[in-house]
């Protein structure tokens, strides 16, 4: 099922309006405001200049990082698609976002998230080295470490982003809320498929940690801290060191973004 996408330049318009407001609310903020936003005239040239901004440093200059950047979304679209996907998806579950313009100013999970996209896009075309570099910077500027091989998703939110570790062989699905301090990781030396796989609408709250190659199926949920080490049926919550499952239910529980363990109907 493709994501729903509202026309580029709707959103963007949106996006500008409301970065102009907030620049004419707090004027000692309109400089940053004009650099990164309101002097563009889209979108994705505004999200590449806030990456390249962000990830630059004296030996990578930020007008050739905002260059590759650039040139990876005009020849990916799906790119830009995927960015405003992610900007809806964090707005609509984060209770403390109520702009769309906040994750794209000031959320880190959303900024690791798109830097991930792009150094994705040039694992695939063979610009590995380039790849690598950007995994490096994206770990030490906003503390995620995604591997540029793994697969995500779209509607992906990274609530905090801090501590995120998603491994090479790892794929994770469509509408997936992962919250700090989780890991997809292997299990040792092995070597080949050795990453989680998480299904669609699956939410792994804080601290939680899968390892190996294990499917996690569709709309379940991992609670907070717990250690996966075997697959995870669809629509229960698993919990624990190692994890059992705990619970059952019928919803996606992205919808709700509910770490605890309340009202968890209880297996039979």
């Amino acid at each position: 099922m493709a994501p729903r996408i509202p026309r580029k330049e709707d959103f963007w318009r949106k996006l500008h309006a409301e970065v102009k407001e907030l620049a004419d609310i707090e004027p000692i903020l309109a400089g940053p405001y004009y650099a990164c936003v309101l002097n563009h005239s889209s979108f994705e040239q505004a999200l590449c200049f806030q990456l390249a901004n962000k990830l630059s440093c004296p030996t990578l200059h930020v007008s050739n990082l905002y260059d590759v950047m650039l040139e990876a979304h005009r020849n990916d679209p799906q790119l830009t698609d995927y960015a405003i996907v992610d900007l809806l998806a964090v707005r609509d579950r984060d209770p403390a976002c109520r702009l769309i313009s906040l994750p794209f100013l000031y959320f880190k999970g959303y900024m690791a998230l798109q830097s991930y996209r792009i150094a994705h896009h040039l694992w695939l075309r063979g610009r590995h080295a380039l790849a690598l570099q950007l995994q490096s910077s994206v770990s030490e500027k906003f503390a995620v470490d995604i591997h540029p091989a793994a697969r995500l998703g779209w509607g992906i939110v990274l609530d905090h982003g801090t501590g995120i570790v998603i491994g090479e062989t790892a794929v994770v699905g469509n509408n997936v809320s992962l919250f700090h301090e989780v890991t997809l990781g292997g299990t040792g030396k092995d070597i080949g498929d050795r990453h989680p796989k998480v299904g669609d609408g699956v939410m792994i709250a804080a601290g939680a940690k899968i390892f190996g190659n294990i499917n996690i199926g569709e709309n379940a949920k991992i609670a907070g801290s717990s250690v996966v080490l075997e697959d995870v049926p669809a629509y229960t919550t698993v919990a624990g060191i190692p994890a059992v499952i705990v619970g059952r239910h019928r919803n996606s529980p992205v919808r709700s973004m509910e770490q605890s363990l309340v009202n968890e109907k209880k297996p039979k």
